[in-house]
């Protein structure tokens, strides 16, 4: 079987005079070392994109955290610099994507800003600053250097009977927990998959659907090389599009 293709978002960024759609390099190396997949990455150009060919091509589709956050009157709150700051294009790119693929059944992996985005797509909300809720844990990076900011330092418990149960088992596993919003109403087409111990959820999955969809708040493909349980969600996900791929091949192969 040929090394299948997986749509990866982008940021819309502006240096070097240039305008850079973009993704960072720990989710590409993950998906290509890992997943064993090969990232394709899919500018953020919204409705000028054809979904339906791009999903014709790809055999999963993957979204990246960012330091953007998903923009507020999208799940009917008001935009404001406070909360920023945001990417319009990535959100215009991403939600139809998100939907388009669910419909079709291309195996899907929501990471940090991923999870936020399917989210919104499915309905739900998200709360802007977790660490100001009464009783709330700072889901923040802390530390000055990037492997401070990413340690993996929270717990997260693994509710039973889960598809993240499947694959690192249900109970408590270690993660890092870089985000400063997360999800606040649930989209009615989605279930809880973890938590953390101040009731953030850090994990979702779409209900009634055949194959991967998962969503997870804290970022895998950081510790993916050391960190077993990182890993785990990286070989699941790159099974499932393998599995996604084999399928199309068959009818073809009928022929």
């Amino acid at each position: 079987m040929p090394q299948p293709l997986v749509a990866v978002s982008t940021d819309v960024k502006h240096f070097e005079n240039y305008t850079w759609h973009a993704a960072p390099e720990q989710y590409l190396e993950a998906a290509l070392s890992v997943a064993r997949v090969l990232p394709v990455l899919v500018p953020s150009f919204g409705e000028r994109i054809d979904l339906d060919g791009l999903l014709a091509s790809v055999d999963g589709v993957m979204l990246t955290g960012a330091k953007s956050n998903v923009y507020p009157p999208l799940y009917g709150a008001a935009a404001d610099e406070e909360h920023g700051p945001y990417d319009e294009r990535r959100d215009a790119t991403t939600i139809p994507l998100i939907r388009k693929a669910i419909e079709k059944g291309v195996p899907l992996l929501a990471i940090c800003r991923g999870i936020q985005e399917l989210n919104v797509a499915l309905g739900g909300t998200l709360v802007r600053e977790i660490q100001e809720r009464e009783g709330a844990l700072d889901h923040r990076g802390l530390g000055d250097t990037q492997d401070e900011r990413f340690a993996i330092r929270q717990k997260v418990e693994i509710r039973p009977e889960t598809c993240l149960a499947g694959i690192l088992g249900s109970g408590e596993v270690m993660v890092n927990s870089v985000h400063r919003q997360g999800i606040d109403r649930l989209g009615p087409d989605l279930q809880v998959e973890a938590l953390a111990p101040d009731g953030t959820v850090e994990a979702i999955s779409v209900r009634g659907v055949p194959g991967f969809a998962v969503g997870v708040q804290w970022h895998p493909e950081y510790w993916v090389a050391s960190d077993d349980a990182s890993r785990k969600v990286f070989e699941a996900f790159g099974d499932a599009v393998r599995a996604h791929a084999a399928a199309r091949l068959r009818p073809a192969a009928a022929e």
